[in-house]
């Protein structure tokens, strides 16, 4: 008689070829694989993993690569409790036992969910990634499938996607509406503003898109941010001061778009009597952007020490989160539209900055693309006073003369103050139309 494990993948590949893939918003992630590496599918919890494992099946089903050769297998299932390294072996020989004329001759693609269950798994994956014909996918929820893990586990054998909330584009995609890019209609406008505005009130969160109310929402979004400080930061840290931690987490979350300064969060804590120290605070900032609850910029500099000493700025993973955490009237919409273009440029640029210029403005991004190419973006959320159109435009001209070769773009909500124009060199773009278009 089979084991339980034996019987339960037995069970769980019949299922696997039964599986119809559901159809999903399509995520603009990286689905490609490279030969003899995995492709790690990681990112902060409930963005959408597994529903991108579905999309990169289907879109090979569409492509016409047979049904059989396309298997995603999730190990979280109380039926492989107790699954063990040497039991992944048995998985492969009872698929191809199943399809024996697959094996070596066609390429199979595995998508391994929650993989991290299994104690080992990283040998068996390298193994087949030698020895078989395969593309592999990985996912899982756990603080050991995060980034650091990854690269450490598979040696320099897998390369990685991130899974980030919804971008505007995907958030217009779910909700059923495709806009063009160019040629925009005054009808198409007002559609851009009106979805824009939803985006802004309620997040990127799959899940959270589809609550019908903003308690459920605000809800549902904390219950995310405590499973990620509990399982992914305390937990995998061994972090014993919840009190501090918390208290750390809810500030961040609540000052989106913000530089962090550690001493004044110190100076703050140490007047409230929550007893923590500095260093350990930088540790706390370090584990928040391990678990891809944040992230941070460096200002602009070629002094590496000059970045070191600087305070960075801090953007959430997604908006939404600062809803979740805020008092409503607390809101402040120009720094929630900062937060939604630094998440927009996080996902496409190989290194993203704030800039200070010599009269003391700033700049809010200086983004540079894979290409080398580089753009200089001024975000605010209106410019219909002509005093603070003048303060976001002079930061832009007086980067030109440290940056003369980048691309320079202010992005706001239109209009723009009476008697105000662009000055030469600086263009002006609706910021729902650069998220349309991401230019």
């Amino acid at each position: 008689m089979e084991d339980r494990i034996t019987e339960a993948i037995r069970e769980k590949l019949a299922d696997a070829a039964d599986l119809r893939f559901p159809q999903l918003t399509r995520r603009e992630a990286n689905g490609g694989t490279v030969a003899g590496k995995a492709r790690a599918v990681i990112g902060m919890r409930r963005a959408g993993k597994t529903s991108f494992l579905y999309q990169c099946l289907a879109g090979r089903l569409a492509a016409g690569v047979d049904r059989e050769r396309l298997v995603y297998f999730n190990f979280e299932d109380e039926r492989l409790a107790g699954i063990e390294a040497t039991d992944l072996g048995t998985l492969l020989d009872l698929y191809y036992r199943a399809h024996p004329t697959l094996r070596r001759a066609e390429t199979v693609t595995w998508c391994l969910d929650e993989i991290q269950v299994v104690t080992g798994w990283e040998a068996f994956v390298r193994r087949i990634l030698d020895a078989e014909n395969v593309e592999v996918f990985l996912s899982g929820s756990s603080a050991r499938m995060l980034s650091r893990e990854v690269a450490t586990s598979m040696r320099g054998r897998a390369m990685e996607t991130v899974i980030t909330p919804f971008s505007f584009r995907e958030f217009s995609a779910a909700r059923g509406v495709s806009l063009p890019a160019t040629h925009l209609s005054a009808a198409t406008k007002s559609h851009l503003q009106s979805l824009f505005d939803d985006y802004v009130a309620v997040g990127g969160f799959p899940e959270a898109t589809a609550m019908p109310t903003e308690r459920e929402r605000v809800e549902l979004l904390q219950g995310y941010v405590e499973t990620v400080l509990f399982r992914d930061v305390a937990e995998r840290h061994s972090v014993s001061n919840l009190v501090a931690l918390r208290a750390f987490a809810r500030q961040l979350l609540r000052n989106a778009a913000t530089l962090v300064s550690v001493s004044k969060l110190y100076a703050d804590f140490r007047s409230r009597g929550i007893g923590v120290s500095k260093e350990t605070l930088l540790r706390y900032l370090e584990y928040f952007e391990d678990a891809f609850l944040l992230f941070t910029i460096p200002l602009a500099t070629p002094s590496e020490r000059r970045r070191q000493v600087n305070p960075r700025k801090c953007y959430l993973v997604d908006h939404g989160l600062s809803h979740a955490f805020s008092p409503a009237a607390g809101l402040d919409r120009g720094h929630l539209i900062e937060n939604i273009v630094a998440c927009e440029l996080h996902r496409d640029s190989r290194d993203l900055a704030y800039v200070k210029t010599a009269r003391g403005g700033e700049v809010d991004f200086l983004a540079t693309r894979f290409d080398g190419s580089q753009t200089l973006y001024q975000v605010s959320a209106n410019l219909t006073n002509a005093a603070t159109f003048d303060r976001e435009v002079q930061p832009l001209i007086d980067a030109a003369d440290e940056f003369p070769e980048a691309r320079r773009l202010l992005l706001s909500e239109p209009p723009l103050p009476r008697g105000r124009s662009m000055p030469a060199g600086i263009e002006f773009m609706p910021v729902w139309h650069w998220l349309n278009t991401c230019q």
